[in-house]
């Protein structure tokens, strides 16, 4: 079976009676997950009120960004979704919590929508990205056009900056993105 394009990874701590210690990167650890991509910039928000909500984000080719994100202080729910055409999970979507407890990292290939949504206030969240912010090719899908299981008690309607708020639904996005024979799949 092909390996799904996004992955959980969950980076191993090494702990004594100071604390612990991990590696949230190394070529050839991810190189053996079948990760190869060269990350050239580093993101950091900070998120002050529970249940922010930031996405659906993408950059278009020919500069898409591969993504690698985690939490390091409070708890997210961090979502991708298959936006490649021609894949047979177009509009899909795989989720996991991030927290700078658990110290889990998700991967998120070029040719997927990326948001999140933060479960406590004052969370902060890191990212890596394969290419530099290119205002130009920015895009993006309304956090609310696919069926997403957004973590979010009821009543509760979720922050949202003004852009995206006017996104455009997943059923207005013509996308750019080619699927490339890896299927979505449980994040395992």
């Amino acid at each position: 079976m092909v390996a799904s394009p996004v992955q959980l990874v969950r980076p191993r701590r090494f702990g004594d009676a100071r604390g612990w210690f991990t590696e949230v990167y190394s070529v050839p650890t991810f190189a053996a997950l079948g990760i190869y991509c060269p990350f050239v910039q580093d993101n950091h928000s900070l998120s002050g009120p529970a249940f922010t909500l930031r996405g659906l984000h993408f950059q278009t080719p020919t500069r898409g960004q591969d993504k690698l994100v985690r939490c390091i202080r409070g708890r997210i729910f961090d979502v991708a979704v298959d936006v490649r055409a021609g894949s047979p999970t177009y509009g899909q979507w795989v989720g996991a919590e991030l927290s700078a407890e658990n110290g889990h990292q998700l991967f998120i290939p070029i040719g997927f929508a990326h948001g999140f949504v933060t479960l406590e206030p004052e969370c902060e969240v890191t990212y890596k990205c394969s290419d530099t912010y290119a205002p130009a090719h920015d895009g993006g899908i309304r956090w609310d056009s696919v069926a997403i299981d957004w973590p979010i008690p009821t009543g509760i309607a979720p922050e949202l900056s003004d852009k995206d708020k006017v996104q455009p639904t997943l059923a207005e996005f013509d996308s750019p993105f080619a699927y490339d024979g890896r299927p979505l799949t449980p994040l395992a």
